[in-house]
């Protein structure tokens, strides 16, 4: 049972409604800033983000009409910092310094480091899949990731507020050699789609029913963003932008951590194209 801060509201006031609303008001008015930048630095003439302007915001969505408890609109707007922070660190485009190349599907991964953030992790690729199935699987069908990514133990939806906002426990598997021990992580999640464009953000949170869990260490992750648009002439790919922030807590030598953050963002686009595949291929 969820202690009683968790539980929905039966009611809300006026004026909780007002600063929901006021809230989604300020973030909408923020991302919407951070996306203008992203269409000044972004090369070519972006007209995914033409596209999202005609539609208003990228990211704001109307407030749903129920009532939302102070903890639930506490995650909410954690959900939309995170949207923030990472649209803005994508925005800058400057101090990306090459980490790994893969020759043959042009995979890249960058990093640059940030006074208030540390090292982060930008991995861009292209996805034989419609946006749709990619869409589908990583925010659908997120569960089931551990079936198909072997660096991911489990992902667990533990609390749905609203249409946009959920809170996971996810559990990564030790990567090969034991290297770096056993991580888990509880996030807000936060995923936003307006017509050919998505965002996935998310951060790291507290969540009171999920202490420390024997065996892993808590890590903590974000602010973290997945970037997907067609690829532009061509619908049937994907163009996937990956921002990775990421702390995995103990002691650990900074070139360790470099050299699993950049390899597993690298594997991520592997298993998600071989997954996308078999789901794609016809059921005999």
């Amino acid at each position: 049972m969820l202690p009683a801060t968790f539980k929905l509201c039966a009611a809300i006031s006026y004026q909780h409604l007002r600063n929901m609303r006021g809230l989604r008001r300020q973030a909408a008015l923020t991302i919407g800033q951070e996306l203008s930048k992203l269409a000044c630095c972004s090369p070519g003439p972006g007209p995914w983000i033409s596209h999202v302007r005609r539609r208003s915001s990228l990211l704001s969505s109307r407030l749903e009409e129920k009532p939302f408890s102070e903890m639930e609109m506490s995650y909410i707007k954690q959900g939309e910092e995170a949207l923030q922070k990472s649209l803005s660190i994508l925005g800058n485009q400057d101090g990306w310094k090459m980490e790994t190349e893969v020759v043959g599907n042009g995979d890249k991964v960058l990093s640059k480091v940030l006074p208030d953030v540390g090292k982060v992790f930008r991995l861009e690729v292209v996805v034989d899949q419609p946006l749709d199935a990619v869409y589908s699987e990583l925010v659908d069908n997120m569960e089931q990731m551990g079936d198909w990514n072997p660096n991911v133990k489990e992902v667990k939806i533990l609390q749905r507020i609203g249409k946009d906002t959920v809170i996971t426990h996810e559990k990564a598997a030790a990567p090969p050699g034991n290297i770096v021990g056993p991580r888990d992580f509880v996030s807000v999640r936060c995923s936003k789609r307006r017509g050919s464009t998505c965002v996935l953000a998310g951060m790291a949170t507290q969540y009171g029913a999920v202490p420390e869990q024997e065996g892993f260490v808590r890590a903590e992750n974000g602010p973290t963003c997945m970037l997907l648009r067609p690829l532009q002439g061509r619908p049937s790919q994907t163009k996937l932008t990956w921002l990775l922030s990421i702390d995995l807590k103990g002691w650990l030598p900074k070139s360790i951590i470099n050299q699993v953050l950049a390899q597993t963002q690298v594997d991520f686009a592997n298993h998600l194209r071989q997954r996308l595949a078999r789901m794609a291929a016809p059921q005999c």
